[in-house]
């Protein structure tokens, strides 16, 4: 999801050969003697970091010989600086960053496989689909996830009444009747996308709801050029060249509360901030599922990971904490400090807590339902590095009119190279 430098790219490319630029093994570290004092690189903002730290300062004090440092670091570049330390083994003892990122650095030897630290409950408690993202093909597991983050259907009540549409679209054909009559009621631009715009993470949501997929279950075969993926993409680009969406990120928030937005597909996460950063919404805004398509509901889930690094000297101290953080204790810290420091909805990769985050019953529900028809992103080898290149076939379409069966070909072409 987040481009490569090539000095990122060239240090996996040396890590993957088995070499360090200390030349040291890639091979795990055993527990050293004595307390352990771990540094933890959270990747996003400075506030769910100060977050995190709430929940490390109490599980030191449940474990007084375990002291956990967080650091935040940003998505820009926070897949190159992790990269970067696996590398040179060098840096933070615990990371953690996209749903992808534990088996890219995992398989290059840069972090510890969990499977050793008795992973029994976290898998228990998780969703299938979810431990499926985060487990190589080789069955390696090098970070559990840590949140997680769903598509949201968000929309203004009032304009859809104004317009003539009395419910939220459930369906592609409703979805873009809404558009025009909204259009025609004088709203500027009914629909927006926010997370991943114009990239292939929205693109994957149409993916799903018309029965494609990315790879074979048992990622041996590259499966996005087949029809339902054409369909898919022709219907994506309509969004934009034909209903006017965006193709930039916009504020989601500030465009609802002026009316100049009507609905909009983007993350959870927005929802905590709506409230506090547009006092004039409160009140005036509701969620629901994406609406569906030929092959019914269907939607990308994200988040992020947390793992241990392969060089750190306290590897069972960082896996234990690791393993803590999906505790009701831990959850609860994190639901609260989340959105207490940033105003961010914390959603716990444990599903049945959801009915205590700080969201309404309306986006709870919402979010209830979005769970039972959801996908992360493959566990296939070479997606992290085809994500970029299959966006950029996909962009296209929209912007050059390129065949979407020709973008296809190409996107499967690269995926199948990278795929080995």
């Amino acid at each position: 999801m987040h481009r490569r430098s090539l000095a990122a790219v060239a240090a996996a490319m040396l890590l993957a050969a088995g070499c360090t630029t200390t030349g040291t093994s890639t091979a795990p570290q055993e527990d050293a003697e004595g307390p352990a004092e771990l540094l933890f690189w959270n990747t996003g903002s400075d506030e769910q970091a100060a977050a995190v730290q709430v929940a490390a300062d109490r599980y030191k004090e449940l474990h007084p010989n375990v002291t956990i440092r967080v650091q935040a670091i940003a998505w820009d570049d926070g897949h190159a600086k992790v990269l970067t330390a696996a590398t040179s083994r060098s840096g933070p003892d615990i990371i953690s960053g996209g749903l992808s990122w534990g088996i890219e650095f995992g398989e290059l030897g840069g972090m510890v496989d969990l499977n050793g630290f008795d992973l029994g409950q976290a898998k228990q408690q998780t969703r299938p689909e979810l431990w499926n993202s985060i487990t190589s093909p080789g069955g390696a597991v090098y970070g559990i996830p840590m949140d997680m983050t769903l598509y949201v259907f968000y929309y203004r009540p009032d304009l859809l009444q104004k317009a003539g549409v009395s419910a939220p679209p459930a369906t592609w054909a409703e979805l873009f009747t809404a558009v025009d009559r909204l259009k025609a009621s004088g709203v500027a631009t009914p629909l927006v996308e926010e997370w991943g715009t114009f990239e292939w993470l929205p693109w994957f949501n149409y993916l799903k709801q018309a029965g494609g997929s990315l790879y074979s279950e048992d990622c041996t075969q590259v499966t996005i050029n087949s029809e339902q993926a054409v369909l898919a993409t022709t219907t994506w680009a309509d969004q934009y060249r034909r209903y006017g969406v965006p193709k930039a990120t916009v504020d989601v928030g500030a465009g609802l509360a002026k009316g100049e937005y009507a609905m909009a597909i983007g993350a959870s996460y927005l929802a905590g901030g709506f409230d506090s950063g547009q006092p004039e919404l409160r009140g005036k805004w509701q969620t629901a599922a994406l609406p569906t398509g030929p092959a019914g509901a269907g939607s990308f889930v994200g988040g992020k990971i947390v793992g241990a690094m392969s060089y750190t000297k306290h590897p069972r101290a960082a896996a234990e904490f690791v393993k803590w953080l999906y505790t009701d204790e831990a959850v609860e810290i994190l639901q609260r400090e989340v959105f207490t420091r940033g105003g961010e909805l914390y959603i716990s990769p444990r599903p049945e807590l959801l009915a205590k985050a700080n969201a309404s019953d309306n986006l709870k529900q919402t979010l209830q339902t979005t769970l039972n028809s959801v996908t992360g992103p493959p566990n296939c080898k070479g997606w992290e590095t085809s994500g970029s290149e299959v966006s950029r076939r996909l962009q296209a379409v929209v912007n050059d009119n390129a065949d979407p069966r020709t973008a296809l070909a190409e996107a499967a072409a690269v995926m199948q190279g990278n795929l080995g």
